[in-house]
């Protein structure tokens, strides 16, 4: 009897450090399938621990963020990988910041943004700051349906860039030489690309990594627009070491979890601190997803050949996040 009460207290033991250990996730991302990428590594890094990870959720960026705060105290895990820093600052400050989610290490650095301008156009009227646009004769250039201002393939409402754009037309006094076309971004820049290869003037956002900038190449195609100072609802401050100004801060993708993931699941704490992907390896998908492979078959067919051949950086991410049980 002794023994079965001590076999009994051990399998309950075992059963609850079990309980512990394993929980079932919750992946969030954006609308936009290039975030899927990312987003699934995390995914099989997280099974490879023992974790049971969710269907990924697509939905706005504030709404993964409020509905990942509520969680802070959850025993299992809310995550999303496509914390963009500092650019999506105001939407994590918004619902508790630091206080309510988990955020260590910078998953995909050196992620660039700004404002882009055929190169053809740029050299021939010397445009190259997105405060050039200010002269009606320069914008008009630009314009594409006939209301005399610059069409500037924008940014969506809900993703954070669009409220820097919006800031800055105020900012540069552009409000009467530049539209900001928003809606689909993947419409507006299609419609932009079009244009391009017509001939036509264009001037756009776009940021890196994404497939925009493999089709039209910055240095060959088009040119990257400074601004003559900062101007940024957010960091205040946009300027590079070197001088240069391109009115975005160079972000890093952070991944942001509950923060109860901290005490509760230290494996993973520690694997969202040292899990790092490279900015071209995201880009590189990214164009396989334009060049038409972007079901969700053809995105798990890469995640696993970037696994295969980053299989010893992988394997090390899992053998840290293990070392802290």
């Amino acid at each position: 009897m002794k023994k079965s009460k001590i076999l009994l207290t051990a399998a309950l033991a075992t059963a609850i450090s079990s309980s512990v250990f394993a929980a079932k996730v919750t992946p969030f991302q954006g609308s936009i399938a290039e975030e899927t990428f990312q987003t699934e590594i995390v995914n099989r890094a997280l099974e490879a621990l023992g974790h049971e990870v969710g269907k990924i959720n697509e939905v706005d960026y504030a709404v993964a963020y409020k509905q990942i705060s509520q969680e802070a105290n959850s025993d299992d895990i809310s995550f999303m990988a496509v914390n963009w820093a500092p650019l999506h600052d105001a939407m994590y400050d918004k619902v508790g910041g630091d206080k309510v989610f988990y955020r260590k290490g910078h998953y995909v650095e050196g992620a660039a943004q700004g404002y882009l301008v055929d190169k053809k156009t740029a050299d021939q009227y010397n445009i190259k700051y997105i405060n050039d646009l200010k002269d009606p004769k320069i914008a008009k250039l630009f314009d594409h349906d006939g209301d005399g201002k610059a069409d500037l393939a924008g940014c969506n409402p809900g993703w954070g860039c669009e409220k820097v754009i919006e800031h800055q037309l105020d900012a540069f006094g552009l409000r009467d030489t530049v539209e900001h076309n928003q809606g689909s971004y993947s419409a507006v820049i299609s419609e932009t690309i079009t244009n391009y290869k017509q001939g036509k003037p264009v001037v756009y956002y776009t940021w890196t990594p994404y497939w925009v900038s493999g089709i039209l190449k910055p240095g060959k195609d088009v040119t990257w627009l400074q601004v003559t100072e900062s101007a940024h609802p957010i960091t205040k401050d946009t300027s590079l070491p070197n001088g240069a100004n391109y009115g975005f801060n160079v972000n890093s993708m952070r991944i942001v979890a509950n923060k109860s993931v901290a005490e509760k699941h230290p494996d993973v704490a520690k694997l969202f601190s040292v899990m790092k992907v490279s900015v071209n390896d995201v880009s590189a998908q990214n164009q396989l997803i334009k060049d038409g492979q972007g079901s969700p078959a053809d995105i798990k067919r890469h995640v696993n050949a970037w696994i295969k051949a980053n299989q010893k950086t992988f394997d090390g991410w899992i053998a840290q996040a293990k070392a802290t049980k």
